[in-house]
């Protein structure tokens, strides 16, 4: 008997034919599993239709949209256990990037029928949930800039064309990170707190890839000191990007950690998975292992940190806890 399958799909994501879509989805899925398939609308996002699926009790839920689709029902099945699929048809398909799922239909429903899953942790931002990553300064204004038409007409490169506009009003702001053992004064343009991150988000590529299963949050830190600097960093971190090396620039740092609690002066909007939520202060919990994708395998990435060469920098090492 076939497993049980809800696909939770948003008829107006991306620029295809949505029809078209689907079908081939059925054509490739139906065979295998027994496939219940449920439409997003203005009145009913993709989080309400997960958590229905779940108190359904069905074998997998599968999402068929955009990021934001995506995000919507991946936190609502995160700590069920029940394996979460992938078929991106948005705009940046930021989500399926990060955790190296393919981006074609057929592809990526085949890597869901070859069952292999992987327990990706996910985080939680001043109590927002947040799948891929939360930005501050640079990050936040470029995604603000980035608005609906624009996505629409140009796709990825409107985030790219923001942000070359953004670099022209780069300001820097005194920044206080502290993590479970200790705490980090500096200046920055942007500060970029990751869980997984695709490497079209360049402001979050300081370490050697973002390990998206670890446990742990890795935090980059963007300080150039002029205009020409900030266009030199964002270019080196396209580099290590696309090379999986860590930044060695000066004015770029990075580190990882469970827990981070982030302060400005002044305060800097932030943005979550895309969305522009508020202004900081802003604390980030990881939650480890909570979500079960369906991924193609990938090679493990050593965790690193670099700090040094950031503007003004002070570390304050913290008194490990004492056990209770």
């Amino acid at each position: 008997m076939n497993r049980s399958a809800c696909l939770i799909f948003n008829p107006v994501a991306g620029q295809g034919n949505p029809d078209l879509d689907l079908a081939q989805i059925r054509s490739i899925l139906e065979p295998e599993l027994n496939l219940d398939i449920q439409f997003t609308s203005a009145e009913t996002g993709a989080d309400e239709l997960a958590k229905a699926a779940v108190q359904r009790g069905v074998d997998l839920i599968i999402a068929s949209g955009g990021d934001g689709t995506l995000s919507a029902a991946a936190v609502a099945v995160a700590g069920t256990k029940i394996p979460f699929g992938v078929v991106s048809r948005g705009t940046a398909n930021a989500f399926a990037a990060a955790l190296r799922i393919p981006d074609t239909i057929d592809a990526a429903c085949r890597t869901i029928l070859q069952g292999i899953t992987r327990d990706v942790d996910i985080a939680y931002c001043n109590d927002l949930p947040m799948i891929l990553l939360a930005g501050i300064g640079f990050e936040a204004e470029t995604v603000e800039l980035a608005d609906r038409e624009a996505k629409k007409r140009f796709g990825i490169m409107a985030y790219i064309l923001a942000g070359i506009q953004q670099l022209r009003e780069l300001e820097s702001f005194d920044v206080e990170i502290e993590t479970p053992d200790k705490i980090i004064k500096t200046q920055a343009a942007a500060v970029t707190v990751a869980n997984a991150a695709p490497p079209t988000s360049v402001l979050a590529q300081g370490p050697a890839g973002i390990v998206y299963d670890d446990g742990l949050l890795d935090l980059t830190i963007v300080a150039p000191s002029s205009k020409a600097g900030a266009i030199a960093a964002t270019y080196h971190l396209f580099q290590t990007a696309s090379s999986g090396n860590a930044a060695e620039r000066d004015d770029i740092g990075y580190l990882r950690a469970k827990q981070f609690k982030i302060t400005t002066d002044p305060p800097q909007k932030v943005v979550i998975d895309g969305e522009v939520v508020g202004t900081t202060p802003i604390e980030i919990n990881c939650v480890p292992a909570a979500l079960k994708v369906f991924v193609p395998s990938v090679p493990e990435l050593e965790p690193m940190e670099k700090l040094e060469g950031l503007p003004n920098l002070q570390i304050e090492l913290k008194e490990p806890e004492s056990a209770e």
